[in-house]
């Protein structure tokens, strides 16, 4: 028996951190929204998921990133001045 494997795009510099990850294959909606990003706009939500100092911080962007993606929004951020970028 053949397993499935979920595939999940990266960024154009940054790997997708471990908790990013674990969050967007649990939810395949998330998933292929995260899929169909450019690689520019997946560093940035990786950017910003990783920018923060707390450990609750950055669990609150992991999940606003998964809800975010679902609820059709593609960057984390206001636009080309955007220090994820």
């Amino acid at each position: 028996m053949a397993t499935s494997k979920l595939e999940i795009a990266t960024g154009v510099v940054h790997e997708v951190p471990m908790d990013l990850r674990e969050a967007l294959t649990s939810d395949l909606d998330a998933l292929e929204k995260w899929n169909g990003l450019t690689p520019l706009a997946r560093n940035e939500w990786i950017c910003w998921t990783t920018s923060v100092k707390k450990p609750e911080t950055r669990a609150n962007h992991v999940e606003r990133v998964r809800l975010e993606l679902k609820a059709g929004r593609r960057r984390p951020c206001c636009g080309p001045g955007c220090p994820h970028r």
